[in-house]
Parts: C-alpha cells; structure tokens; sequence
C-alpha cells in the first residue's frame, strides 16, 4: 500500500508542476501574441480554436473518462478497451471534421478564417486521440509523460509562433505551429503507448464493448458537452454577433482569468483523493477540508480580483494600448474569479461523494443560461455582455454547487464566513494602498508590495494562522501522509 501512495504523489507532484509550468508558458505566448497581432487578428485566431474547440467533444463523448476508469481497474484489457475506443473514434473524427467544415462554409467567414479552421480541425482531431492515449497511462497510474508531453507541446507552439510572427508571417503560419504541436504530442503519446506499456494502435471493433462504453460514457460526455458550450461557446458567438475585434478584447479579459485557474487546479489535485478517501472513512475530517479548501482560494482569489480591478488601465499596457477597451470587460469578467475558484472544490466534493449528477446538472442550467445571456447582451454589449455573462453564471454555479453541498455534508457556515469577512477587510486596506501607489510606482513594484501588504494584515487580523501554512504545505508535498 505504501508503493501505491507514494506513486500518487508522485503523479500529483508531476502534474501539479507541469500545469503550472504550461500555465505560464502559455500566457506569455498568449502576452507575445497579443501584442504582435492586434485584437482583429487575436480574435480570428482565438475564434478558429473555439469554434473547433466546441466540435470536439463531438469525438470524445465522454470515452476518455471511461476509458482512464476502465483501463485501472482491468488493466490485462487494456488493449481491447484502447481498440475499441479507436474504432468508436475514427468514424466519430471524420462526422465532426465534415460538421465543422459544413457549419465554417455556411456561416459564409472570408477566407483566411476558413482556412484557419481547417488548420485548427487537424490539432482537434490529433488532441483528441493524444488524450485517449494519455487516458490509458493514467489509466496504469503513470503521469509523468503526459506531464513532459504537456510542457513540450507549449513549447513547441511558443518558439514556432514567436518565429512566425517576428519573421512577419501570416496568421496561418502561426496557427501552424499549432499543428506542429499537436503533430509531436499525438507521436509522443503513441510512443508511449506503444514502448511503454507495449500496446498496439489498432481499431477492434467489439459489439458489446462498444455498446457498453457508449453507455457507460453518457454522464460523462453530457458534462463535457455542457462545459464545452459553456466556455467556449461565448468566443464564437461573439465573433458571430460582434466581430473579430470584440473576440480579441474579450480573450485579454479571458485569458488572465483562465491563466490563473492553475491555483484551484493544482490545490484541488492534491485535495482530490483524500476528499475520496474521507467520505469512506471520516465525514468530520472531510468537512474541515472542505472549509479549509474554500477559506484558502477565498483568501488567495479576492485579493486578486480587487488588485486587477484597481490595476487594469496599468495592466492593460502589457498587451499595448490597443487593447484599451479591453478594461471593463476585464473588471468585469475578474469579479468572477472568487467563483470561478471555488467552484473547484465544491465540484470535487461532490464527484468524491458520488454526487457527480448534481454537476453535471448544474452545468446543463449554468450552459443553456450562458447561451441565452449571451445572445441577448452580445448584439447589445459585446465583449463587455459576454464578460457580464461570465460572471453570472459562475455565481449561479456557485449557488447550485452550494445547495448540493448542503444536502451532502455538515461543514461549518460560520467559520467560512468569518474568513469572507476578514479577507474583505484586508482586501479593502490593500486596495487603497494600491491605488495610493498607482500613480507613483511601476505595476511590477505595487503588485508584490501589495500582496506582502495584504498578507500581513490578514494575519494580524487573524484570517489565516501559522498551522494553516503548515497544513497548505503538506497538502502539495506531503500527500501520502492524508491516507
């Protein structure tokens, strides 16, 4: 049993890493790419990702989630279960491709945008089997590859774009180094497949397996179906409705939102498996963690969420004054952010507790309200409609998550709102030192000032203790020690 925690830790401490090191890998490039393209130019190149983004799921289906479960507990059927999820997913590949292709020609986009398509169908195909893969290994507990192959993608899209854009290169190419990436991801997880655990790539077409996996995939593909439409569907109807110049102010907002999401992500990965554990065996242990979880992403969240509202005209100068009008929508959109981070321990919580139809029926509201909101204040608000929408919906989710929550699990209410009230304090002192120093010092100078500034009043307030530190401490390095 010991050589099994320590393999989940390992694993954990391997993802963890990889994420955050892809995180910011990614938005440098994004930084990079913003500054060299324009909003117009961004919001074609984000569109075409989107739009494909959205057809994906239309390949998956919720197969690579069975698929991982299956494969742990039957690992001698590996082959047969990666066989057949082949022979599901090639017909599955091609439908989606003509659909895409189809739904671009009839939306009558100019050519480049077309042709940006078609680019980003070849990285949707070629994601989609990189990840059935990479299902399989995780599948025998192994995430180390899938970590390296993470970062190396990233890498491979920065250096090949950067080289596109500064050699005064077309849009096309850039989104070609996008396919280039996905080219070497798609090798490097059938290498692993293949050397490693020493399995072929071939379709098997199996009746009955086939037919047991499509029905065992349902819950699953139905909340990837509702997650899809609810985060990329927004990008694609404002390229719709508004245009290509509303889409690249929109993904400035978006993508700093999106890069800091490595937080919950990576604290939530290590929470994960003991919140399992828990459940089984010490419900009082688990609404602690719970608590515990919420009160440290509301401690780290708002404080953020204040800092970029105070800062954003500064912010905003980063991506060049361009991207002016891209203030609000990002005020707006980072009101969310306290949302948008806990709503990943709630969603765990209730997956670990067996109670993963609530989320996937919170998703389906949260998705069809975000596809109303956004063709009603799209036409009318554009990016600034969409980011309104964004913070809507997070904070319907968050209430839905909650009322589940509570029919769940005995926690503390008081505590977590005692914490909400000291970090409010502590937030609102931080923000006028903030904007005391906006005029006089750089951006890079206030940002750590202050964030030492809102730490020490928290402290002293009592918001967090020195066994908090301890505890967030052990939780991402000493993971074995909770089983």
């Amino acid at each position: 049993m010991p050589i099994k925690i320590n393999n989940i830790a390992k694993n954990t401490s391997y993802l963890t890493s990889a994420l955050v090191l892809q995180k910011i890998i990614s938005f440098t490039y994004f930084t990079l790419l913003a500054r060299n393209l324009g909003p117009e130019n961004l919001g074609k190149y984000y569109f075409a990702i989107s739009f494909t983004t959205v057809f994906a799921i239309f390949i998956d289906l919720g197969l690579i989630n069975v698929l991982m479960r299956e494969v742990a507990k039957t690992k001698d059927k590996a082959q047969q279960l990666l066989g057949t999820v082949v022979a599901i997913k090639i017909p599955l590949a091609l439908a989606t491709i003509g659909a895409a292709i189809a739904i671009i020609h009839l939306l009558d986009y100019p050519p480049l945008t077309t042709h940006l398509v078609y680019l980003s169908c070849i990285c949707m195909v070629l994601d989609s089997f990189t990840t059935t893969f990479f299902a399989v290994v995780r599948g025998f507990h192994n995430l180390i590859f899938e970590s390296m192959g993470a970062v190396a993608f990233q890498i491979i899209v920065l250096i090949l774009g950067l080289t596109a854009i500064y050699n005064g290169l077309n849009l096309l190419w850039v989104m070609g180094a996008m396919v280039t990436a996905s080219v070497f991801h798609f090798l490097f997880s059938s290498l692993v497949i293949w050397k490693k655990l020493r399995l072929v790539i071939k379709p098997i077409y199996n009746k009955e397996l086939i037919s047991s996996l499509a029905k065992l995939a349902v819950p699953f593909g139905l909340f990837a179906l509702f997650q899809r439409f609810y985060m990329h569907l927004d990008t694609v109807l404002l390229s719709i409705l508004s245009g290509d110049k509303q889409v690249g102010y929109y993904q400035i907002a978006f993508k700093i939102v999106f890069a800091l999401q490595f937080l919950p992500l990576a604290f939530v990965a290590s929470l994960y498996p003991a919140m399992s554990y828990y459940w089984l065996h010490n419900r009082k242990q688990l609404a602690i963690s719970f608590e515990r979880a919420i009160n440290y992403l509301m401690i780290i969240s708002i404080p953020i969420s204040a800092g970029v509202i105070v800062l954003a005209d500064k912010i905003i100068m980063i991506f060049k004054a361009d991207y002016t009008a891209a203030i609000l929508p990002m005020q707006i959109i980072i009101l969310a952010l306290l949302f948008i981070f806990i709503n990943f321990p709630i969603g765990s919580l209730l997956n670990a507790c067996d109670r993963q139809k609530f989320n996937t029926l919170n998703m389906g509201i949260v998705a069809a309200l975000s596809i109303g909101m956004n063709l009603i204040l799209i036409p009318h608000f554009q990016a600034l409609g969409a980011s309104i929408t964004v913070l809507v919906t997070n904070f319907l989710m968050t209430l839905l998550g909650f009322y589940w929550v509570e029919k769940t699990l005995d926690y503390n209410r008081k505590r977590i709102l005692i914490t909400l009230a000291k970090v409010l304090l502590a937030v609102a002192a931080m923000g006028l030192l903030v904007f005391y120093l906006k005029s006089r010092l750089n951006v890079f100078v206030i940002v750590p000032l202050g964030a030492v500034f809102y730490f020490a009043v928290l402290f002293l307030i009592g918001g967090f203790s020195k066994q908090d530190i301890i505890s967030i401490y052990n939780s991402f390095f000493k993971k074995g020690t909770s089983s």
